[in-house]
């Protein structure tokens, strides 16, 4: 048993899906998940353990922003022995080629979060995700005929960015801003682990356009199920 985490070693899957809010991941328990069982009511960050087309799969609340992804994301990986971790969430479009309730998957996180230089001091990591994940989610979502858009993103620690710093994200081709990927990206580097971010863009930064926190919840399904599609036919 970890500190934020209540499971005892077993009761988390090799794969496990790490939506930010905790509500999103009881949503797919309910209605993606076979006899899912609630393995963590911490702080009210719900887990739970299923089945996906007979595959063993765990999905995991983790918060907003980079410190609260992290903490779970240590405690998965070096705890209980997690080899996937795949973000669903939101985002929001910076970039004209990318429209509200687009998905997006995230090769590569750029941050302006303070974890990396504290990590690697004047070095600069570039968070990637797992290629073999990557090629495979895209590869799933033709399959399916979910339309997808590939591009690197942005994980943000300022929700209200009184800088404008998109600007600059969305010169340089960033698609969409976030707030998790990034860590998420390096702690699998540090532990030898796949990982990946699936979002769906919720609102649109440049043109104010944007969805309700309920359908931030409960309506983003493609998403859900490109994700669970993907990761248990690797």
């Amino acid at each position: 048993m970890s500190i934020h985490i209540e499971a005892k070693k077993g009761d988390i899957a090799d794969i496990v899906l790490l939506p930010g809010d905790p509500l999103r991941a009881e949503f797919i328990a309910e209605h993606f998940l076979e006899n899912a069982v609630c393995y963590n009511r911490v702080r009210n960050m719900l887990g739970f353990t299923g089945t996906y087309n007979g595959v063993r799969v765990s999905v995991q609340g983790t918060g907003m922003g980079q410190p609260s992804i992290s903490i779970y994301a240590n405690e998965l990986f070096d705890f209980y022995g997690v080899q996937t971790a795949v973000r669903i969430g939101t985002a929001g479009a910076v970039h004209t080629s990318t429209k509200v309730r687009d998905i997006v998957i995230a090769p590569s996180a750029c941050s302006d979060s303070s974890i990396l230089t504290q990590r690697f001091g004047s070095l600069h990591f570039a968070p990637t995700a797992d290629f073999s994940l990557v090629y495979k989610t895209y590869e799933t979502a033709k399959k399916l005929g979910i339309p997808v858009l590939t591009g690197p993103i942005a994980s943000s620690d300022l929700f209200y960015d009184v800088n404008d710093n998109w600007k600059k994200w969305a010169e340089y081709g960033v698609l969409a801003i976030e707030m998790e990927a990034a860590e998420l990206y390096t702690l699998a580097a540090k532990y030898g682990r796949k990982a990946l971010a699936i979002v769906t863009i919720s609102d649109h930064i440049a043109t104010g356009e944007t969805t309700t926190s309920e359908e931030r919840q409960t309506t983003f399904k493609d998403m859900m199920k490109l994700a669970l599609e993907a990761t248990t036919s690797l």
